[in-house]
């Protein structure tokens, strides 16, 4: 019985044996839970404001085009400073973005420009910060410990993806929108004060500067390792062709109106939730790509019902599914990108990593709200992108034998030699420079 529970349960290790990850947790749980209520508010003040689903969908185009360039920024620079700092100053900057939400909200007729403005911004901020906090997590662990610290995250992730999208749900029903911008404004008061405690997080010895060349070495480690490129592009596929988030306010109308807008954002959180609670088995699959191209056919299973179903709780089940299936992909991308890759470089493939599980689905956004507009309607245009993404993870695999076949004890050993070899040659550099 115990080893079932090991199996099955989730390893909270990294919890009891880290402050400083214990602090970025609970910050980040609950500055996540606010986000979310944010992520679910704008698109549907955009949607009342135009009625329009391409509308909604060139949201992504706004936060896109920034990503492109500030997420190479962000982690070059990641690779350069004290990861906590940039950390802390983005949350800075997220919270003065959600106070101008605040006061567009409460004017009498709220601009739709600004809300384009404020997607593109946060989308910089957020260039700039994710890569450094992702950067920084695998430092605060031990090395063993990484599987259960991805499963520990994505759980933060999803309690505020689950919980965020609902009460915004009910916010959006009963009160005005300013007191749903309100709300996230005031989740930021926690975060800043866990990243305040936390520990600097300097950069490696001899960190490379920020420039176009750094970044290029980052971009040619990438394109060096098979199983970091099959991460990329499954997912951007999967999130292509099988992300309908711009239609969620469109199809609540067909099911329901309003009220039910925020359970169709929660429900891949419920399915994320239960998968990530028990992902104790995760760290004895060393057959990483393949468990993350399984995940992703999956993921267009769960989109295809969604698509086809009628009623709200079998669109609630499919999502819930594919929201399973998302969070098992991700863990083992996770996992890859944590093992694998070594700490001088880890900030800019940070940076990489996080344009391929955003432009997806930003993309996805976009490509959902056009085909919309066709003759499949909303609900075509969510189970046919279903069907694109399981046949593009197919081909995919036999594109990719490498990453079908990879292992993750491999990857280890790779990135031991690497590290080893970086630090040899900070070493020779340092010599160099005293004589």
């Amino acid at each position: 019985m115990s080893d079932r529970k090991r199996l099955l349960g989730m390893d909270l290790t990294p919890l009891r044996t880290s402050r400083d990850y214990r602090l970025v947790f609970i910050g980040g749980t609950i500055s996540g839970f606010g986000s979310f209520i944010t992520y679910v508010t704008i698109p549907f003040q955009v949607a009342a404001i135009t009625d329009d689903p391409l509308m909604v969908g060139l949201l992504g185009v706004c936060e896109l085009v920034p990503l492109l360039v500030m997420a190479f920024v962000g982690g070059a620079l990641a690779d350069y400073l004290d990861r906590r700092l940039l950390v802390r100053g983005g949350e800075l900057a997220l919270a003065a973005l959600t106070g101008v939400l605040l006061l567009n909200a409460l004017s009498d007729e709220p601009h739709l420009w600004l809300l384009y403005v404020i997607a593109a911004l946060t989308a910089c901020v957020d260039g700039l910060q994710r890569p450094a906090l992702e950067a920084m997590v695998p430092r605060l662990v031990k090395p063993e410990e990484l599987p259960a610290t991805m499963a520990l995250s994505s759980l933060g992730m999803q309690m505020g993806q689950l919980g965020g999208p609902a009460l915004a749900g009910l916010l959006i029903s009963v009160w005005d929108l300013a007191w749903v911008y309100a709300f996230d404004l005031l989740t930021f008061s926690a975060s800043l004060i866990c990243l305040t405690l936390v520990r600097a997080v300097p950069p490696p010895p001899a960190a490379d500067r920020p420039s176009v060349r750094s970044v290029v070495t980052g971009l040619r480690y990438a394109k060096s390792r098979p199983e970091l490129l099959g991460t990329y592009l499954v997912d951007i596929n999967a999130m292509f062709f099988g992300m309908p988030q711009a239609l969620y306010p469109f199809l609540a109308t067909q099911l329901g109106g309003p009220k039910i807008l925020g359970l169709l954002y929660a429900a891949p959180a419920v399915g994320s939730l239960l998968a990530t609670v028990g992902s104790a088995w995760t760290g004895r699959v060393h057959r990483h790509g393949l468990m993350v191209l399984l995940a992703a056919a999956l993921w267009g299973v769960g989109i295809v019902g969604a698509g086809l179903s009628t009623t709200l709780w079998l669109t609630l089940l499919c999502l819930a599914f594919a929201g399973g299936a998302d969070m098992i992909s991700g863990i083992f991308r996770s996992i890859i990108w944590s093992q694998t890759i070594p700490d001088h470089l880890r900030g800019r493939l940070a940076g990489i990593e996080m344009l391929s599980y955003t432009t997806g689905p930003l993309l996805g956004q976009l490509r959902s709200g056009a085909m919309a507009r066709t003759r499949l309607g909303v609900t075509g245009s969510i189970w046919v992108g279903g069907v694109l993404c399981i046949v593009g993870t197919a081909a995919l695999a036999v594109a990719l034998p490498r990453f079908f076949h990879y292992n993750g004890k491999d990857g280890i050993a790779l990135k031991k030699a690497a590290d080893e070899a970086w630090q040899a040659a900070a070493h020779t550099r340092d010599l160099d420079g005293s004589r």
